[in-house]
């Protein structure tokens, strides 16, 4: 656990993403921080994402509108919120500090879905070389953060990246390919991945022009 007396820096938790680690805390009252090394890492193998024949046709749909980077504060609000089933959260003051230090930095960055000018669906994540690390994402709208995740593997898949880190692996998550691997096939994974350069930003903030290019990088093995 972080001294709540010697605060993690920025610096201090890239590093700790380098080394395969990663921060939660017990709850937004928590003034620390935990570091989680789980045996087994949740991943999505980017040539292997699974898109149903129903999000296929959200996405070509383009009901909602789809940018990356535009609001971190309303993302990590959102993610914040407790959650239905236990009414906690794990986010807390120096989650938001830190993360939103590495968002100004450039190395963190948001996927969200807008219904008009309202926020219904979104995730945010860390980038380090080619490995992206999925942190949190939302909905407020039926299958909108399902539609956030789409438009992040398909950015990843074009920009390079070789690594999406899930940290864990759940029901909702397994419907798109994730699985666990040891940790010591992660830390392989991830040393490859961190000596290998990745562009988020290879489309605008608002993605491509032509929607099919998001549906292609999906496809492209």
């Amino acid at each position: 656990m972080s001294d709540p007396d010697f605060p993690v820096t920025p610096e201090i938790l890239l590093r700790a993403y380098a080394a395969g680690i990663f921060p939660m805390a017990e709850s937004a009252d928590d003034p620390g921080l935990h570091w989680i090394e789980p045996q087994k890492r949740g991943i999505i193998p980017l040539d292997g994402f699974h898109l149903s024949a129903k999000l296929a046709r959200l996405v070509k749909q383009q009901r909602y509108r789809v940018v990356v980077d535009h609001d971190f504060e309303a993302v990590i609000d959102a993610c914040a919120a407790p959650r239905s089933d236990t009414g906690e959260t794990w986010i807390n003051r120096p989650i938001r500090r830190l993360y939103g230090a590495l968002f100004d930095a450039g190395f963190c960055h948001t996927v969200e879905v807008y219904d008009g000018e309202a926020l219904v669906g979104g995730l945010y994540g860390i980038a380090l070389g080619s490995a992206f690390f999925g942190e949190s994402m939302f909905h407020r709208a039926r299958d909108c953060s399902k539609l956030a995740l789409v438009h992040l593997v398909a950015r990843l898949k074009a920009g390079g990246f070789t690594l999406l880190d899930t940290q864990f692996v759940t029901e909702h998550l397994r419907q798109f390919g994730a699985r666990e691997v040891p940790r010591k096939s992660y830390r392989q994974m991830l040393d490859a991945a961190l000596d290998r350069a990745a562009d988020f930003d290879i489309w605008p903030q608002a993605g491509p022009e032509d929607i099919s290019d998001v549906l292609g990088a999906i496809e492209a093995r």
